[in-house]
């Protein structure tokens, strides 16, 4: 039998303590949704920036700047490679532990992990060993980021009104344009404040310290929630427990595969306009990154926007609907846009406003073709498997494949694997007639 989470004595002490809490309004869960995911976001990113401005140069600089690059995206790619793992492991403390001690562990590890990669030595230090320890460091990030999964997402979509399903649904998605406003942030700060030596000497890292210190108040924000009496009695009455990974496999292997390749279309054009064009623009143009990265801040900006008007159109045309025409947009700007990179400055400008103008429309709908599909003693553990394979499956390998792609075949090749992600997400939305019902 699956244990409750209110079996482990550390969570009903720390329940007790929480023992004031009343109800549960969803704009309550909203609030720990979207500082959870911003704080994983911000990690996301504070990474994904440094595997392009520091890594290739600090951990492989005995070749080429691409070759460096083309490293450094494999090395990135571990994370969502070790996150089906770290899904497994966790699930299993979850059912001994509880959720609150399991979020705990986690966290820590992704805390810890994060912030061993701001003592990394680079090479010209400890030779390939640098690259090993990132490696390391990687796959702990990817295993934390599999055990934080806290059910707060499927609990709010669970818990939204029928009729404001689609508002919901963009929520928990807010994190990603607030991870990458304040990562691209504060690179930039340092690039523009420091020299190029220090920036790769000691200014690289004091975002990695940031991220750790987010991490910690993420984390007792989201402990603060789902170990209250409350949640925890919401959480049980919609079976959002943990149920057995093999049995969920068995029954639901469908659903998974289905609600992983659903936003596939959004999860390319994710990479497409936040790691991929800024590792093309540090290597193929003259283009100093700072500047880029501001670009990247106003782009970030237009898809937070983007998403909230994601959540107002789903309400009105159906959350399915949204995605299929956002998945034909996403074809439609595959075939243009990524030459847009070599179009000088405004054409920079003009791919990023326009990417992240439909990468927000796409984006803030993908959760929701996911947590409704499941039978409700599953919902909890398959919507963890789900998540972890639409991130590998869509955006692990991305950024390496595209300037794989790209700087082989040029940017148009780039567009071709974008468009590769649009017909899968058109695919799936057809081929499950279920999940279109469900999220409709």
């Amino acid at each position: 039998m699956v244990a409750s989470t209110g079996s482990h004595a550390a969570e009903r002490d720390a329940r007790a303590i929480n023992a004031r809490h009343g109800d549960i309004a969803p704009s309550e869960i909203a609030i720990g949704v979207v500082m959870g995911r911003t704080s994983e976001f911000f990690d996301f990113f504070v990474y994904a920036i440094a595997s392009v401005l520091v890594v290739p140069a600090l951990v492989f600089p005995y070749v080429d700047k691409l070759t460096g690059t083309l490293y450094s995206f494999a090395i990135f790619a571990l994370a969502f490679v070790a996150r089906p793992i770290g899904s497994l492991i966790f699930l299993r403390l979850d059912e001994t532990l509880g959720r609150g001690t399991k979020l705990t562990i986690a966290l820590f590890l992704l805390g810890s992990s994060t912030v061993a990669v701001a003592f990394l030595p680079g090479y010209e230090t400890i030779g390939h060993s640098s690259a090993v320890l990132l490696a390391v460091f990687r796959i702990g990030q990817g295993i934390a980021l599999g055990g934080s999964w806290d059910g707060l997402s499927s609990l709010l979509a669970l818990n939204a009104p029928k009729n404001r399903r689609g508002w919901y649904a963009m929520i928990p998605q807010l994190g990603a344009p607030l991870g990458l406003i304040v990562a691209s942030g504060l690179f930039a700060y340092f690039l523009v404040s420091l020299s190029t030596a220090d920036f790769l000497d000691w200014g690289w890292r004091y975002p990695f310290f940031v991220a750790f210190a987010i991490n910690v108040v993420a984390l007792f924000a989201r402990l603060r929630m789902v170990t209250t009496p409350g949640y925890a009695a919401l959480f049980e009455s919609r079976d959002l427990e943990p149920s057995r990974v093999v049995e969920t496999l068995r029954k639901d292997w469908r659903t998974i595969v289905i609600g992983a390749f659903a936003p596939l279309a959004s999860f390319a054009l994710f990479h497409m306009v936040t790691v991929f064009p800024l590792s093309w623009v540090v290597l193929f143009t003259q283009e100093r990154a700072a500047r880029f990265l501001a670009i990247e801040i106003v782009g970030g900006i237009v898809g937070l926007f983007a998403i909230i008007a994601s959540g107002l159109i789903a309400d009105r045309v159906g959350r399915r609907s949204l995605l299929g025409f956002s998945a034909a947009g996403i074809a439609v700007f595959s075939g243009f846009a990524p030459q847009l990179l070599n179009g000088g400055d405004m054409g920079e400008i003009a791919f990023m406003i326009s990417g992240f103008a439909l990468l927000g429309l796409a984006f803030g709908q993908s959760s929701g073709a996911v947590a409704a599909n499941f039978a409700t003693a599953r919902r909890y553990t398959g919507a963890a498997l789900t998540a972890d394979l639409a991130w590998l499956v869509g955006a692990g390998f991305a950024p390496l494949v595209a300037l794989v792609l790209a700087s082989r075949f040029g940017l148009v090749a780039a567009g071709g694997y974008l468009l590769s992600g649009a017909v899968c997400t058109l695919a799936a939305l057809v081929i499950n007639k279920e999940l279109g019902r469900r999220i409709a």
